[in-house]
Formats: structure tokens, sequence, C-alpha cells
């Protein structure tokens, strides 16, 4: 399972931190990703990363705001987001992959198999 928090309100610029926290699996095992549903707009994979030691992808819209990190003793994958503007405003959502998969170049949505329940933030004065 999969528990996403850490969403809410913010103004333009702001910053929030998004947690996704398992239980049953080790995240260490897990290729990770982090996609956003906006109101009326497809999913949209924003962050992946195959496995610890690999090569972490942003879809160039979050690049050089957003950072992934982990915390291995608390099970736990975070998105630090900053100068959040209101295109940011979507449902956020956590979701696995086997170890190596989810990330070429890009999100492969397909390979994640195992999601959050997603988190609302709401980038708005």
């Amino acid at each position: 399972q999969l528990v996403e928090s850490g969403g809410g309100l913010v103004r333009p610029g702001g910053s929030l931190t998004l947690s996704c926290t398992a239980s049953g699996l080790d995240l260490r095992y897990y290729g990770i990703g982090w996609f956003r549903q906006a109101p009326g707009k497809e999913r949209e994979g924003i962050f992946c990363i195959r496995g610890p030691g690999h090569t972490p992808y942003y879809v160039d819209s979050v690049k050089e705001r957003f950072t992934f990190s982990r915390d291995n003793a608390k099970n736990t994958v975070y998105l630090q987001m900053t100068n959040l503007k209101p295109d940011d405003t979507a449902v956020y959502f956590c979701a696995t992959a086997d170890v190596g998969y989810g990330c070429s170049g890009g999100v492969i949505d397909a390979d994640f198999r195992r999601w959050g329940q997603g988190i609302q933030v709401t980038v708005s004065s």
C-alpha cells in the first residue's frame, strides 16, 4: 500500500513536500514514479527513477523546481516542490514499478502497477 501526504493549498511561488509512505513493500526494491492529474486533463508522469542509483527523470515542466528524495528508514519517498505555479494544481500520485522499469527517457505509465490514492495540491492566490 502507498499513502501520499503533504498536499494542500499554497500560494504561487510557495513550496510543498509530498510524502509517499509504503507498507507491505520495501521501496528500495522498486522503481518509483510521481504523477499528477489536473482537472479535465490526462494523467501526466512527472518523475521516475528505476531504482536506487539510477538516473532520475523529471518532465521539463517541473525540472529544477521539483526534487525527489527518499528515506529508507521510513520506507518513504518525497517530492519536494518549490516555486509552485497555478499550473501545478492537480491530484498527485506516487506509484511503483518493478525495479529497473518505469523510466526510460521518460515515464512509462504502463510499468507502474501499484498506486497511491492521490493527494490534492492547489496553487492559488
